[in-house]
């Protein structure tokens, strides 16, 4: 992935980007999907659930709006539960950073 320098953040010189790319790629490629084709759009929700992960410790969907309620926030950590079932319904999770490789590249 080609990242702009001059937008480099913090999250991604501590190496959590690179971490969370990284596991993302596994996760997709274990599950039969793939990332997001358009790198743009995939690299604003990495750099979101990096965001998240630095600032509360887990990678809590960019997508998705925290309760405060930890019980009930776990539901959205990536990979969310609801990401299953928008994948298959939909053809991508909500945030956009899986989807099926039924789904055309250009979304």
């Amino acid at each position: 992935m080609v990242k702009d320098s001059a937008k480099t953040s913090s999250v991604e010189e501590d190496g959590i980007f690179d971490e969370i790319l990284t596991w993302a790629e596994a996760y997709a490629r274990e599950n039969g999907w793939r990332l997001n084709p358009e790198l743009k759009k995939l690299e604003v929700v990495i750099r979101g659930l990096a965001r998240n992960q630095r600032r509360y410790g887990l990678r809590y969907c960019p997508c998705r709006l925290r309760s405060g309620d930890a019980v009930a926030d776990r539901e959205i950590v990536c990979p969310c539960i609801f990401h299953e079932g928008e994948i298959a319904r939909d053809g991508s999770c909500h945030c956009n950073l899986f989807f099926s490789l039924k789904t055309p590249e250009s979304v």
